[in-house]
């Protein structure tokens, strides 16, 4: 979508009388600079005037100096309600920064979704912002909601404002009545050539899409999915144009676990060869906020367990900006008690990161089309069933599927079983996952919770649009006696029946539905999804069957490679 910028008349905005908050530490001349530091940037306590900060984006104007913009929100946390956008300005690469100014106020409506831009070979950065009515009940805005998109400037690297334009008639098509917003995160410039791309459209339902250009010119783009069916909270496309197509419909990315939420991304390393990709790494909540990097343009993304933890605080919305030449910096909603509890600054150099890790070993999954799953922690083998298994300690050992459609069990009948020997008397006691994880997410898995006497499979599917149901079985015994059970979960003829040693302990009607629609997908062994739990014992024999074919079979009998 290609829209021109006229001229607008220059409006200066007020700027609020609010102290500067605190600095972060500064290291004296004979000390050496951190590799990490972070101070609050927006909060109610800090900032009076607003009930709450949200929506963060960031930019770097041609001068150097960082622009921080959010949504003071004037009467509580809601999306709709009397809402101003307001600034910081830093020009030391976040270390301290201005008091806070009032870009574009709302004065009872909703002025927010800042999306910023920095026009290198002028200076000039345009503002994105998106309007809507506001309200005092605290609720969202109803379809249909008048939002409209507008637009500001700033010619003096950020002190100033244009007055805002409405771009309603160049960017909406005629009666649209469905959301619209203009970010959240910054957007970029274009800087190479734009070579012709493979036609293509897209299928997904991407949302808060976050952008880099690589080395090559292409743009890759990453968004939050919400609604499509296939699995995946996270959705990517590349541009080969300048952003006028994609070369490839949308796809989700299944095993690039995180909640649903906006995240940003930001290109590093060495001519910019390195994705940087901020976003909670929680699969169910907002919270734990990671760094994750790509090294293929982001095809593939580091793995929570290679990822790097800023918090382990709830945490949300984020965008990154280089800082200065040594220091990347991270704008993120943050909080002990809620994600919207404050707006952080953190400022990190590369070392900052943990070390790119060669392979995992592995061990074979026998499945048709399979690959060999990843063997995390010091799983190691061990004396099996029959002949050998692998060992458990606990703490950080699990193994790991890599996806593929077919693990994505869907509306399917389906039989899971595991055999385990294990002897731990409190603590979940996770056997096997698959999909998601939390109340509100498909997923299928086989537990043992021994302080409550008992072995517990549980699916939780979703039929159509309607809200996930799940329904659970349980024996009456944990089996956690030191010797080798099997455990099986199977639905079938509309049934959820669980198994161990060949004896049915519990039946109850499965509901309806597909166990792996718009939700993570990843397969564990020995490890809940969000890396909450994980197993003590041994393992064997794990096996995962959809219409008489194999899934998943993992004989856990060898572990190849070394870490």
């Amino acid at each position: 979508m290609r829209t021109r910028l006229r001229s607008a008349v220059a409006a200066l905005a007020v700027a609020a009388a609010l102290p500067a908050p605190v600095a972060a530490h500064a290291a004296t001349a004979t000390e050496t600079p951190p590799s990490f530091e972070q101070q609050v940037l927006f909060k109610a306590s800090q900032d009076p005037g607003y009930a709450c900060y949200r929506i963060p984006a960031v930019v770097k104007t041609a001068k150097g100096t960082l622009l921080a913009f959010a949504e003071g929100r004037t009467n509580d946390c809601s999306d709709a309600g009397d809402i101003d956008i307001v600034v910081k300005r830093s020009e030391d690469g976040g270390r301290t920064w201005s008091p806070l100014q009032v870009v574009n106020e709302g004065a009872g409506d909703t002025h927010g979704n800042p999306a910023p831009i920095v026009d290198l070979r002028t200076g000039r950065i345009v503002l994105g912002e998106t309007y809507n009515t506001g309200r005092t009940d605290g609720k969202n805005c109803d379809t249909p909601c008048d939002r409209t998109p507008h637009l500001q400037y700033s010619d003096d690297d950020g002190r100033s404002w244009s007055a805002p334009r409405d771009l309603s008639d160049e960017l909406l098509p005629p009666d649209f009545n469905s959301w619209y917003a203009t970010g959240p995160v910054h957007g970029i410039q274009l800087t190479k050539g734009r070579p012709i791309a493979d036609d293509g459209t897209f299928r997904q339902k991407p949302s808060e899409m976050t952008l880099a250009e690589r080395p090559d010119g292409t743009i890759y783009v990453s968004g939050r999915e919400q609604d499509g069916t296939d699995p995946g909270h996270r959705t990517h496309a590349v541009s080969r144009d300048g952003g006028n197509s994609f070369a490839r419909p949308f796809a989700t990315q299944p095993d690039l676990y995180a909640p649903q939420v906006q995240c940003s991304v930001l290109p590093a390393g060495r001519g910019g060869r390195q994705l940087l990709l901020a976003c909670p790494g929680d699969p169910d909540r907002r919270r734990t906020m990671t760094v994750r990097s790509s090294y293929d343009g982001g095809r593939t993304w580091d793995s929570f367990d290679r990822s790097t933890v800023v918090t382990t605080d709830w945490s949300g919305y984020s965008d990154l900006v280089q800082a200065d030449r040594d220091h990347v910096g991270l704008m993120y909603e943050g909080g002990a008690v809620d994600a919207r509890d404050e707006i952080r600054f953190a400022r990190f150099m590369p070392d900052w990161l943990k070390k790119r890790r060669g392979a995992d070993p592995t061990t074979d999954d026998v499945a048709p089309g399979a690959r060999r799953a990843a063997v995390l922690g010091g799983a190691s083998v061990t004396d099996g069933a029959a002949g050998r298994a692998l060992s458990f300690d606990g703490v950080d050992d699990a193994v790991r599927l890599p996806y593929r459609p077919g693990i994505a069990l869907g509306e399917r009948d389906f039989a899971a079983s595991v055999r385990f020997r294990y002897t731990a008397t409190s603590g979940e006691q996770p056997f096997l996952w698959m999909g998601g994880i939390g109340t509100t997410q498909p997923q299928v898995w086989l537990r043992g919770e021994p302080a409550s006497h008992r072995i517990i499979g549980l699916m939780t599917a979703r039929d159509g649009a309607g809200a996930p149901r799940s329904v659970s079985v349980s024996s009456s015994s944990a089996y956690n006696d030191g010797a080798w059970h099997q455990a099986e979960l199977r639905r079938a003829d509309g049934q959820l029946t669980l198994t161990i040693d060949g004896v049915v302990v519990r039946s109850a009607a499965a509901v309806p539905g597909s166990v792996s629609r718009n939700s993570p997908f990843g397969v564990h062994v020995g490890q809940r999804m969000d890396s909450r739990a994980y197993f003590s014992g041994a393992l064997d024999d794990v096996r995962v069957t959809s219409g008489g074919r194999s899934v998943v079979w993992l004989p856990l009998d060898q572990v190849r490679g070394t870490r």
